[in-house]
């Protein structure tokens, strides 16, 4: 398990409305059993016009992904499907991203 992988999202209640769930607990906590993820999705999906800092988008396999970082999860590494891809080069938008959510800056 790596920081800032993407993963499918098995659950079958959630999986159509958000197909991807995004790593973002440090690899030195590998050894819990759960893991703290930001689920994403479709730009297209997404009613309101993002907070670019809160919900920064991504392109995965040729679509665009939203952060839906205000509903950031804890949940067993049991519940994450297959891993998409890696998005470990936007670390900093990542990190952002949660600053504001828990500083507002």
């Amino acid at each position: 398990m790596a920081q800032f992988t993407v993963y499918k999202n098995i659950n079958e209640a959630t999986k159509d409305s958000v197909p991807y769930l995004v790593d973002v607990q440090n690899d030195i906590l590998a050894d819990l059993n759960t893991r703290v993820v930001i689920p994403m999705c479709s730009t297209s999906a997404f009613g309101n016009k993002p907070i670019s800092n809160l919900s920064p988008s991504f392109e995965i396999n040729g679509s665009s992904y939203i952060l839906l970082t205000p509903q950031l999860a804890g949940i067993a590494i049991s519940e994450l499907g297959s891993p998409v891809c890696d998005l470990s080069e936007f670390r900093l938008q990542f990190i952002n991203a949660l600053d504001f959510l828990f500083t507002g800056f």
